[in-house]
Parts: structure tokens; sequence; C-alpha cells
């Protein structure tokens, strides 16, 4: 994949950066719903306040000082410190935003070209840091090219073998001011890991056996969990360095 290809952000990891980006100052709230849309055709908030800048500044004046992402599954709450309905609904979405400083949390649903925001309360969250997050995706990336070589990866998904190959050729994920360039870069890798790890999943390709299927998944587990961990710590500005 050449280096220069633009690849969307999930829409939580927009919401996050830009929403930050504008109440930390850095742009307007024009650019900031722009940036927001992408190529939607429009996002509405579930409740009162249907406008997105609408709520987005009343969470602001509730004392939200920035905005993280959250991309759980089954058995990972990463970026998710509760309560349990934000957890469910998050859990079903596969993403959340939780506004730092307010106690909320807004889960989307794609209807259409149209994003649906439900807003909830959201509690403190725990988060890996950036380092430790960088640190964590290198190793598993290099663990599971490994593991997927022994289990001749390159046979029944050639392309995943390719990105393998080419981790240093990656995405470039466009980004707000104020996003620290650290983040930006571990943004793009967490989503290639994730990206390899839905590839090499999605049939059981060349697998003979039930055995065979496992130590695959075995093998790619670990590389979704630290792509997902790492694109949480890229868009939780909590946990940016200074």
């Amino acid at each position: 994949m050449p280096s220069d290809d633009l690849v969307a952000l999930p829409v939580s990891a927009r919401l996050a950066w830009w929403a930050t980006s504008w109440v930390r100052g850095h742009v307007g709230p024009d650019d900031m719903l722009d940036g927001v849309l992408g190529d939607d055709v429009a996002h509405l908030v579930l409740g009162p306040d249907d406008g997105l800048v609408t709520t987005l500044a009343s969470l602001r004046a509730a004392g939200a000082t920035s905005f993280g992402a959250a991309f759980p599954v089954e058995g990972d709450l990463v970026g998710l410190g509760g309560p349990p309905a934000l957890n469910s609904a998050a859990l079903d979405a596969g993403e959340a935003v939780v506004a730092v400083g307010a106690d909320a949390g807004l889960v989307p649903t794609r209807v259409g070209p149209t994003v649906e925001w439900t807003p909830l309360p959201a509690r403190r969250r725990q988060l890996p840091d950036v380092g430790e997050a960088d640190r964590e995706l290198r190793s598993v990336l290099l663990d599971s090219a490994e593991r997927l070589a022994a289990l001749d990866v390159a046979r029944w998904r050639p392309e995943v073998a390719d990105r393998l190959m080419n981790l240093r050729h990656r995405p470039s994920v466009p980004a707000p001011p104020g996003v620290p360039p650290r983040c930006v870069d571990l943004a793009a890798r967490g989503l290639q890991a994730m990206g390899i790890a839905d590839l090499a999943l999605e049939d059981d390709g060349g697998a003979v056996s039930l055995s065979e299927i496992e130590h695959r998944r075995q093998a790619l587990a670990p590389l979704a969990r630290a792509g997902r961990r790492a694109l949480v710590a890229a868009t939780s500005p909590e946990v940016w360095p200074d």
C-alpha cells in the first residue's frame, strides 16, 4: 500500500480529534464540523440538542476539556470506564467517544450516509499511554509476522504476507491542528495492524483443520488488540505527550 494513500479514520476517532482541536482553540466550529463529517451527509445527536456542534458546545460548557475515543470488543473494553449502559452501547457499535471532564459519552450508529450519536453518562477511564501502546504494537507486529510466517500465511493469504513485508509503507491519516505527530503516526500503525488482522480473519483460507484455524486466530488476536490499544491511545488526549 503506498504511503501517500489516505485512510479514513473511524468516526469516533474523527470526532475525538476534531472536537479536541476545537475545544483547545486550534480550529473553528465550521472546520471542526467539516472534519468530523468527512464523506457523511450529516451527523445528528439523539435528544433535545440534535445538532452536533450544539451538543459539543453544551459539553464544553459542562466542563469538557477534550474528547477521547474508545474501540472496545467483547473481553477488552479498552477506552471505556463505564457505566454498563455506555459499555454495552459501545460494544454494539464497536466504538464511542468520551467527553473528558464532562462525564458524558457519545455512541455512533450509522444510518445510511448519516451518523446518529446517542448521548450517555460516562465515567473516568484508564488508558494505555502513547509510549506503552507504541512499544506493544511494535513487539506484537514482529511476533505476529513470525507466527504467521510459520503458519505459511503466503499460501493462504498472500495479500496479508505482502502487507507484513511492507509495514513501513503506511497510509496517511488526516489530522487536525494540535494532534501530536507521534499520535498521528501511531493511529496509522494501529489502523494498519487492525486491517491486517481483519483481512487475515475474513475466512479460513487454506486451513485444513480446526487446529490450524485456531493457531491462526491465536496469532492474530494479539495483533488486533494491540492495534485497537494503539488507536485508543492516539485518539485520547488524556495520555498525549506534552
